[in-house]
């Protein structure tokens, strides 16, 4: 038998590696010390452990309190936002939008988010970058009442660039079974209050950079008289997380249903929550989007109605309460910093199609 090629043998000096692949383990070490600071933060009595573990723990003991715990869980991550991110080069907001896109979806049936976990998907590892991502979902946590309880972090060398990255999340939340909120609980004559977005929040972003950048050729630095700040400032808002909000609402009084209103818009995600037999109708005179809706509509020349089913339209929650609650419900959001307001109510289906309309014409 003739000898074995040596065309693929290992040359000396040469040999293969996980670093000369691409994977810097060293630097994925490095990252880790510098988010553990962060992580620390977030932690719950219920925590046991530390960061770097093969798992979370969170101890479920606390849970003999509720007579029926339900558990709630919820997954998601921010979109084309990160693209946003990495050209600016500002990675310490992002986390907010990733732990408000989770945390907000548990909080609609009324859970209490217990604790989430991340996954970091990037070219090449820069520590200070990681750390920097996971110190904005550590702080997002933080507003959120939740812990972080671990992560990943993976490298992808060859599919990703090296400056390129993607965020995920999931986190796990809690109900009592007799409280769950839903379209069971609305009643015809409950009123829908409106709680304000802080922007875009992390939705429609295909369209807006569609818009802004492809169509109208602008750059992050450009500064933009309406919105007192330069465009990539404004893209970059962090999404508000309402979590903590609507439990207290839930504590203080009666709530039927909340909307988290995120992808697909205002009426879509209202109508998720309103009975067969039932209708939400939202009145837009109530509210003045804010500034960056209007430039989108204007500048892309996008139809209200593409508008409104892409983006929040300035109302990042809502909450369907009996009308004897509507004045506790504004006073508590009111004390805790949330611009809130009544904007429609439920009445009969009728000959409606869809669960939630708006009527009238934005105020100006």
């Amino acid at each position: 038998m003739p000898p074995e090629s040596s065309e693929h043998a290992p040359q000396a000096g040469n040999s293969a590696s996980y670093a000369s692949a691409g994977v810097d383990i060293e630097a994925g070490d490095r990252a880790v010390e510098l988010m553990k600071e962060w992580v620390k933060k977030t932690r719950r009595p219920e925590v046991l452990g530390g960061l770097g573990g093969f798992a979370g723990l969170f101890d479920a003991s606390a849970l003999k309190r509720y007579e029926r715990p339900l558990l709630a869980s919820a997954t998601d991550g921010v979109g084309t936002k990160v693209d946003l991110a990495r050209k600016m080069g500002v990675y310490d907001t992002i986390g907010h939008d990733l732990v408000g896109m989770v945390v907000d979806d548990l909080v609609v049936c009324g859970a209490e988010p217990l604790f989430m976990t991340d996954y970091i998907c990037v070219g090449k590892v820069h520590p200070e970058r990681v750390a920097a991502i996971v110190k904005g979902i550590a702080e997002g946590c933080v507003l959120a009442g939740c812990a972080l309880v671990g992560g990943e972090t993976a490298e992808h060398p060859g599919l990703l660039g090296e400056d390129d990255f993607d965020v995920a999340g999931a986190g796990t939340g809690v109900v009592e079974y007799d409280q769950l909120l839903g379209a069971d609980r609305i009643r015809k004559g409950d009123a829908v209050i409106a709680m304000a977005s802080s922007g875009l929040h992390s939705n429609g972003y295909s369209l807006v950079r569609h818009v802004v950048f492809d169509r109208a050729g602008w750059s992050l630095d450009r500064e933009v008289e309406e919105f007192g700040r330069t465009l990539g400032e404004e893209l970059l808002e962090p999404t508000k997380i309402y979590s903590l909000d609507c439990l207290a609402v839930t504590r203080t009084t009666q709530v039927h249903a909340f909307s988290h209103i995120t992808g697909g818009g205002l009426a879509n995600n209202l109508g998720r929550v309103i009975p067969e037999h039932l209708h939400a109708t939202v009145d837009r005179s109530t509210w003045t989007p804010g500034a960056v809706f209007d430039l989108v509509g204007k500048t892309g020349n996008v139809e209200q109605l593409e508008l409104e089913k892409t983006l929040n339209m300035g109302v990042g929650m809502m909450a369907v309460v009996p009308e004897e609650s509507v004045d506790v419900t504004l006073s508590v959001l009111a004390d805790r910093g949330v611009d809130a307001w009544i904007a429609g109510e439920i009445t009969e289906r009728g000959e409606h199609r869809e669960g939630a309309t708006l009527t009238g014409t934005y105020s100006r």
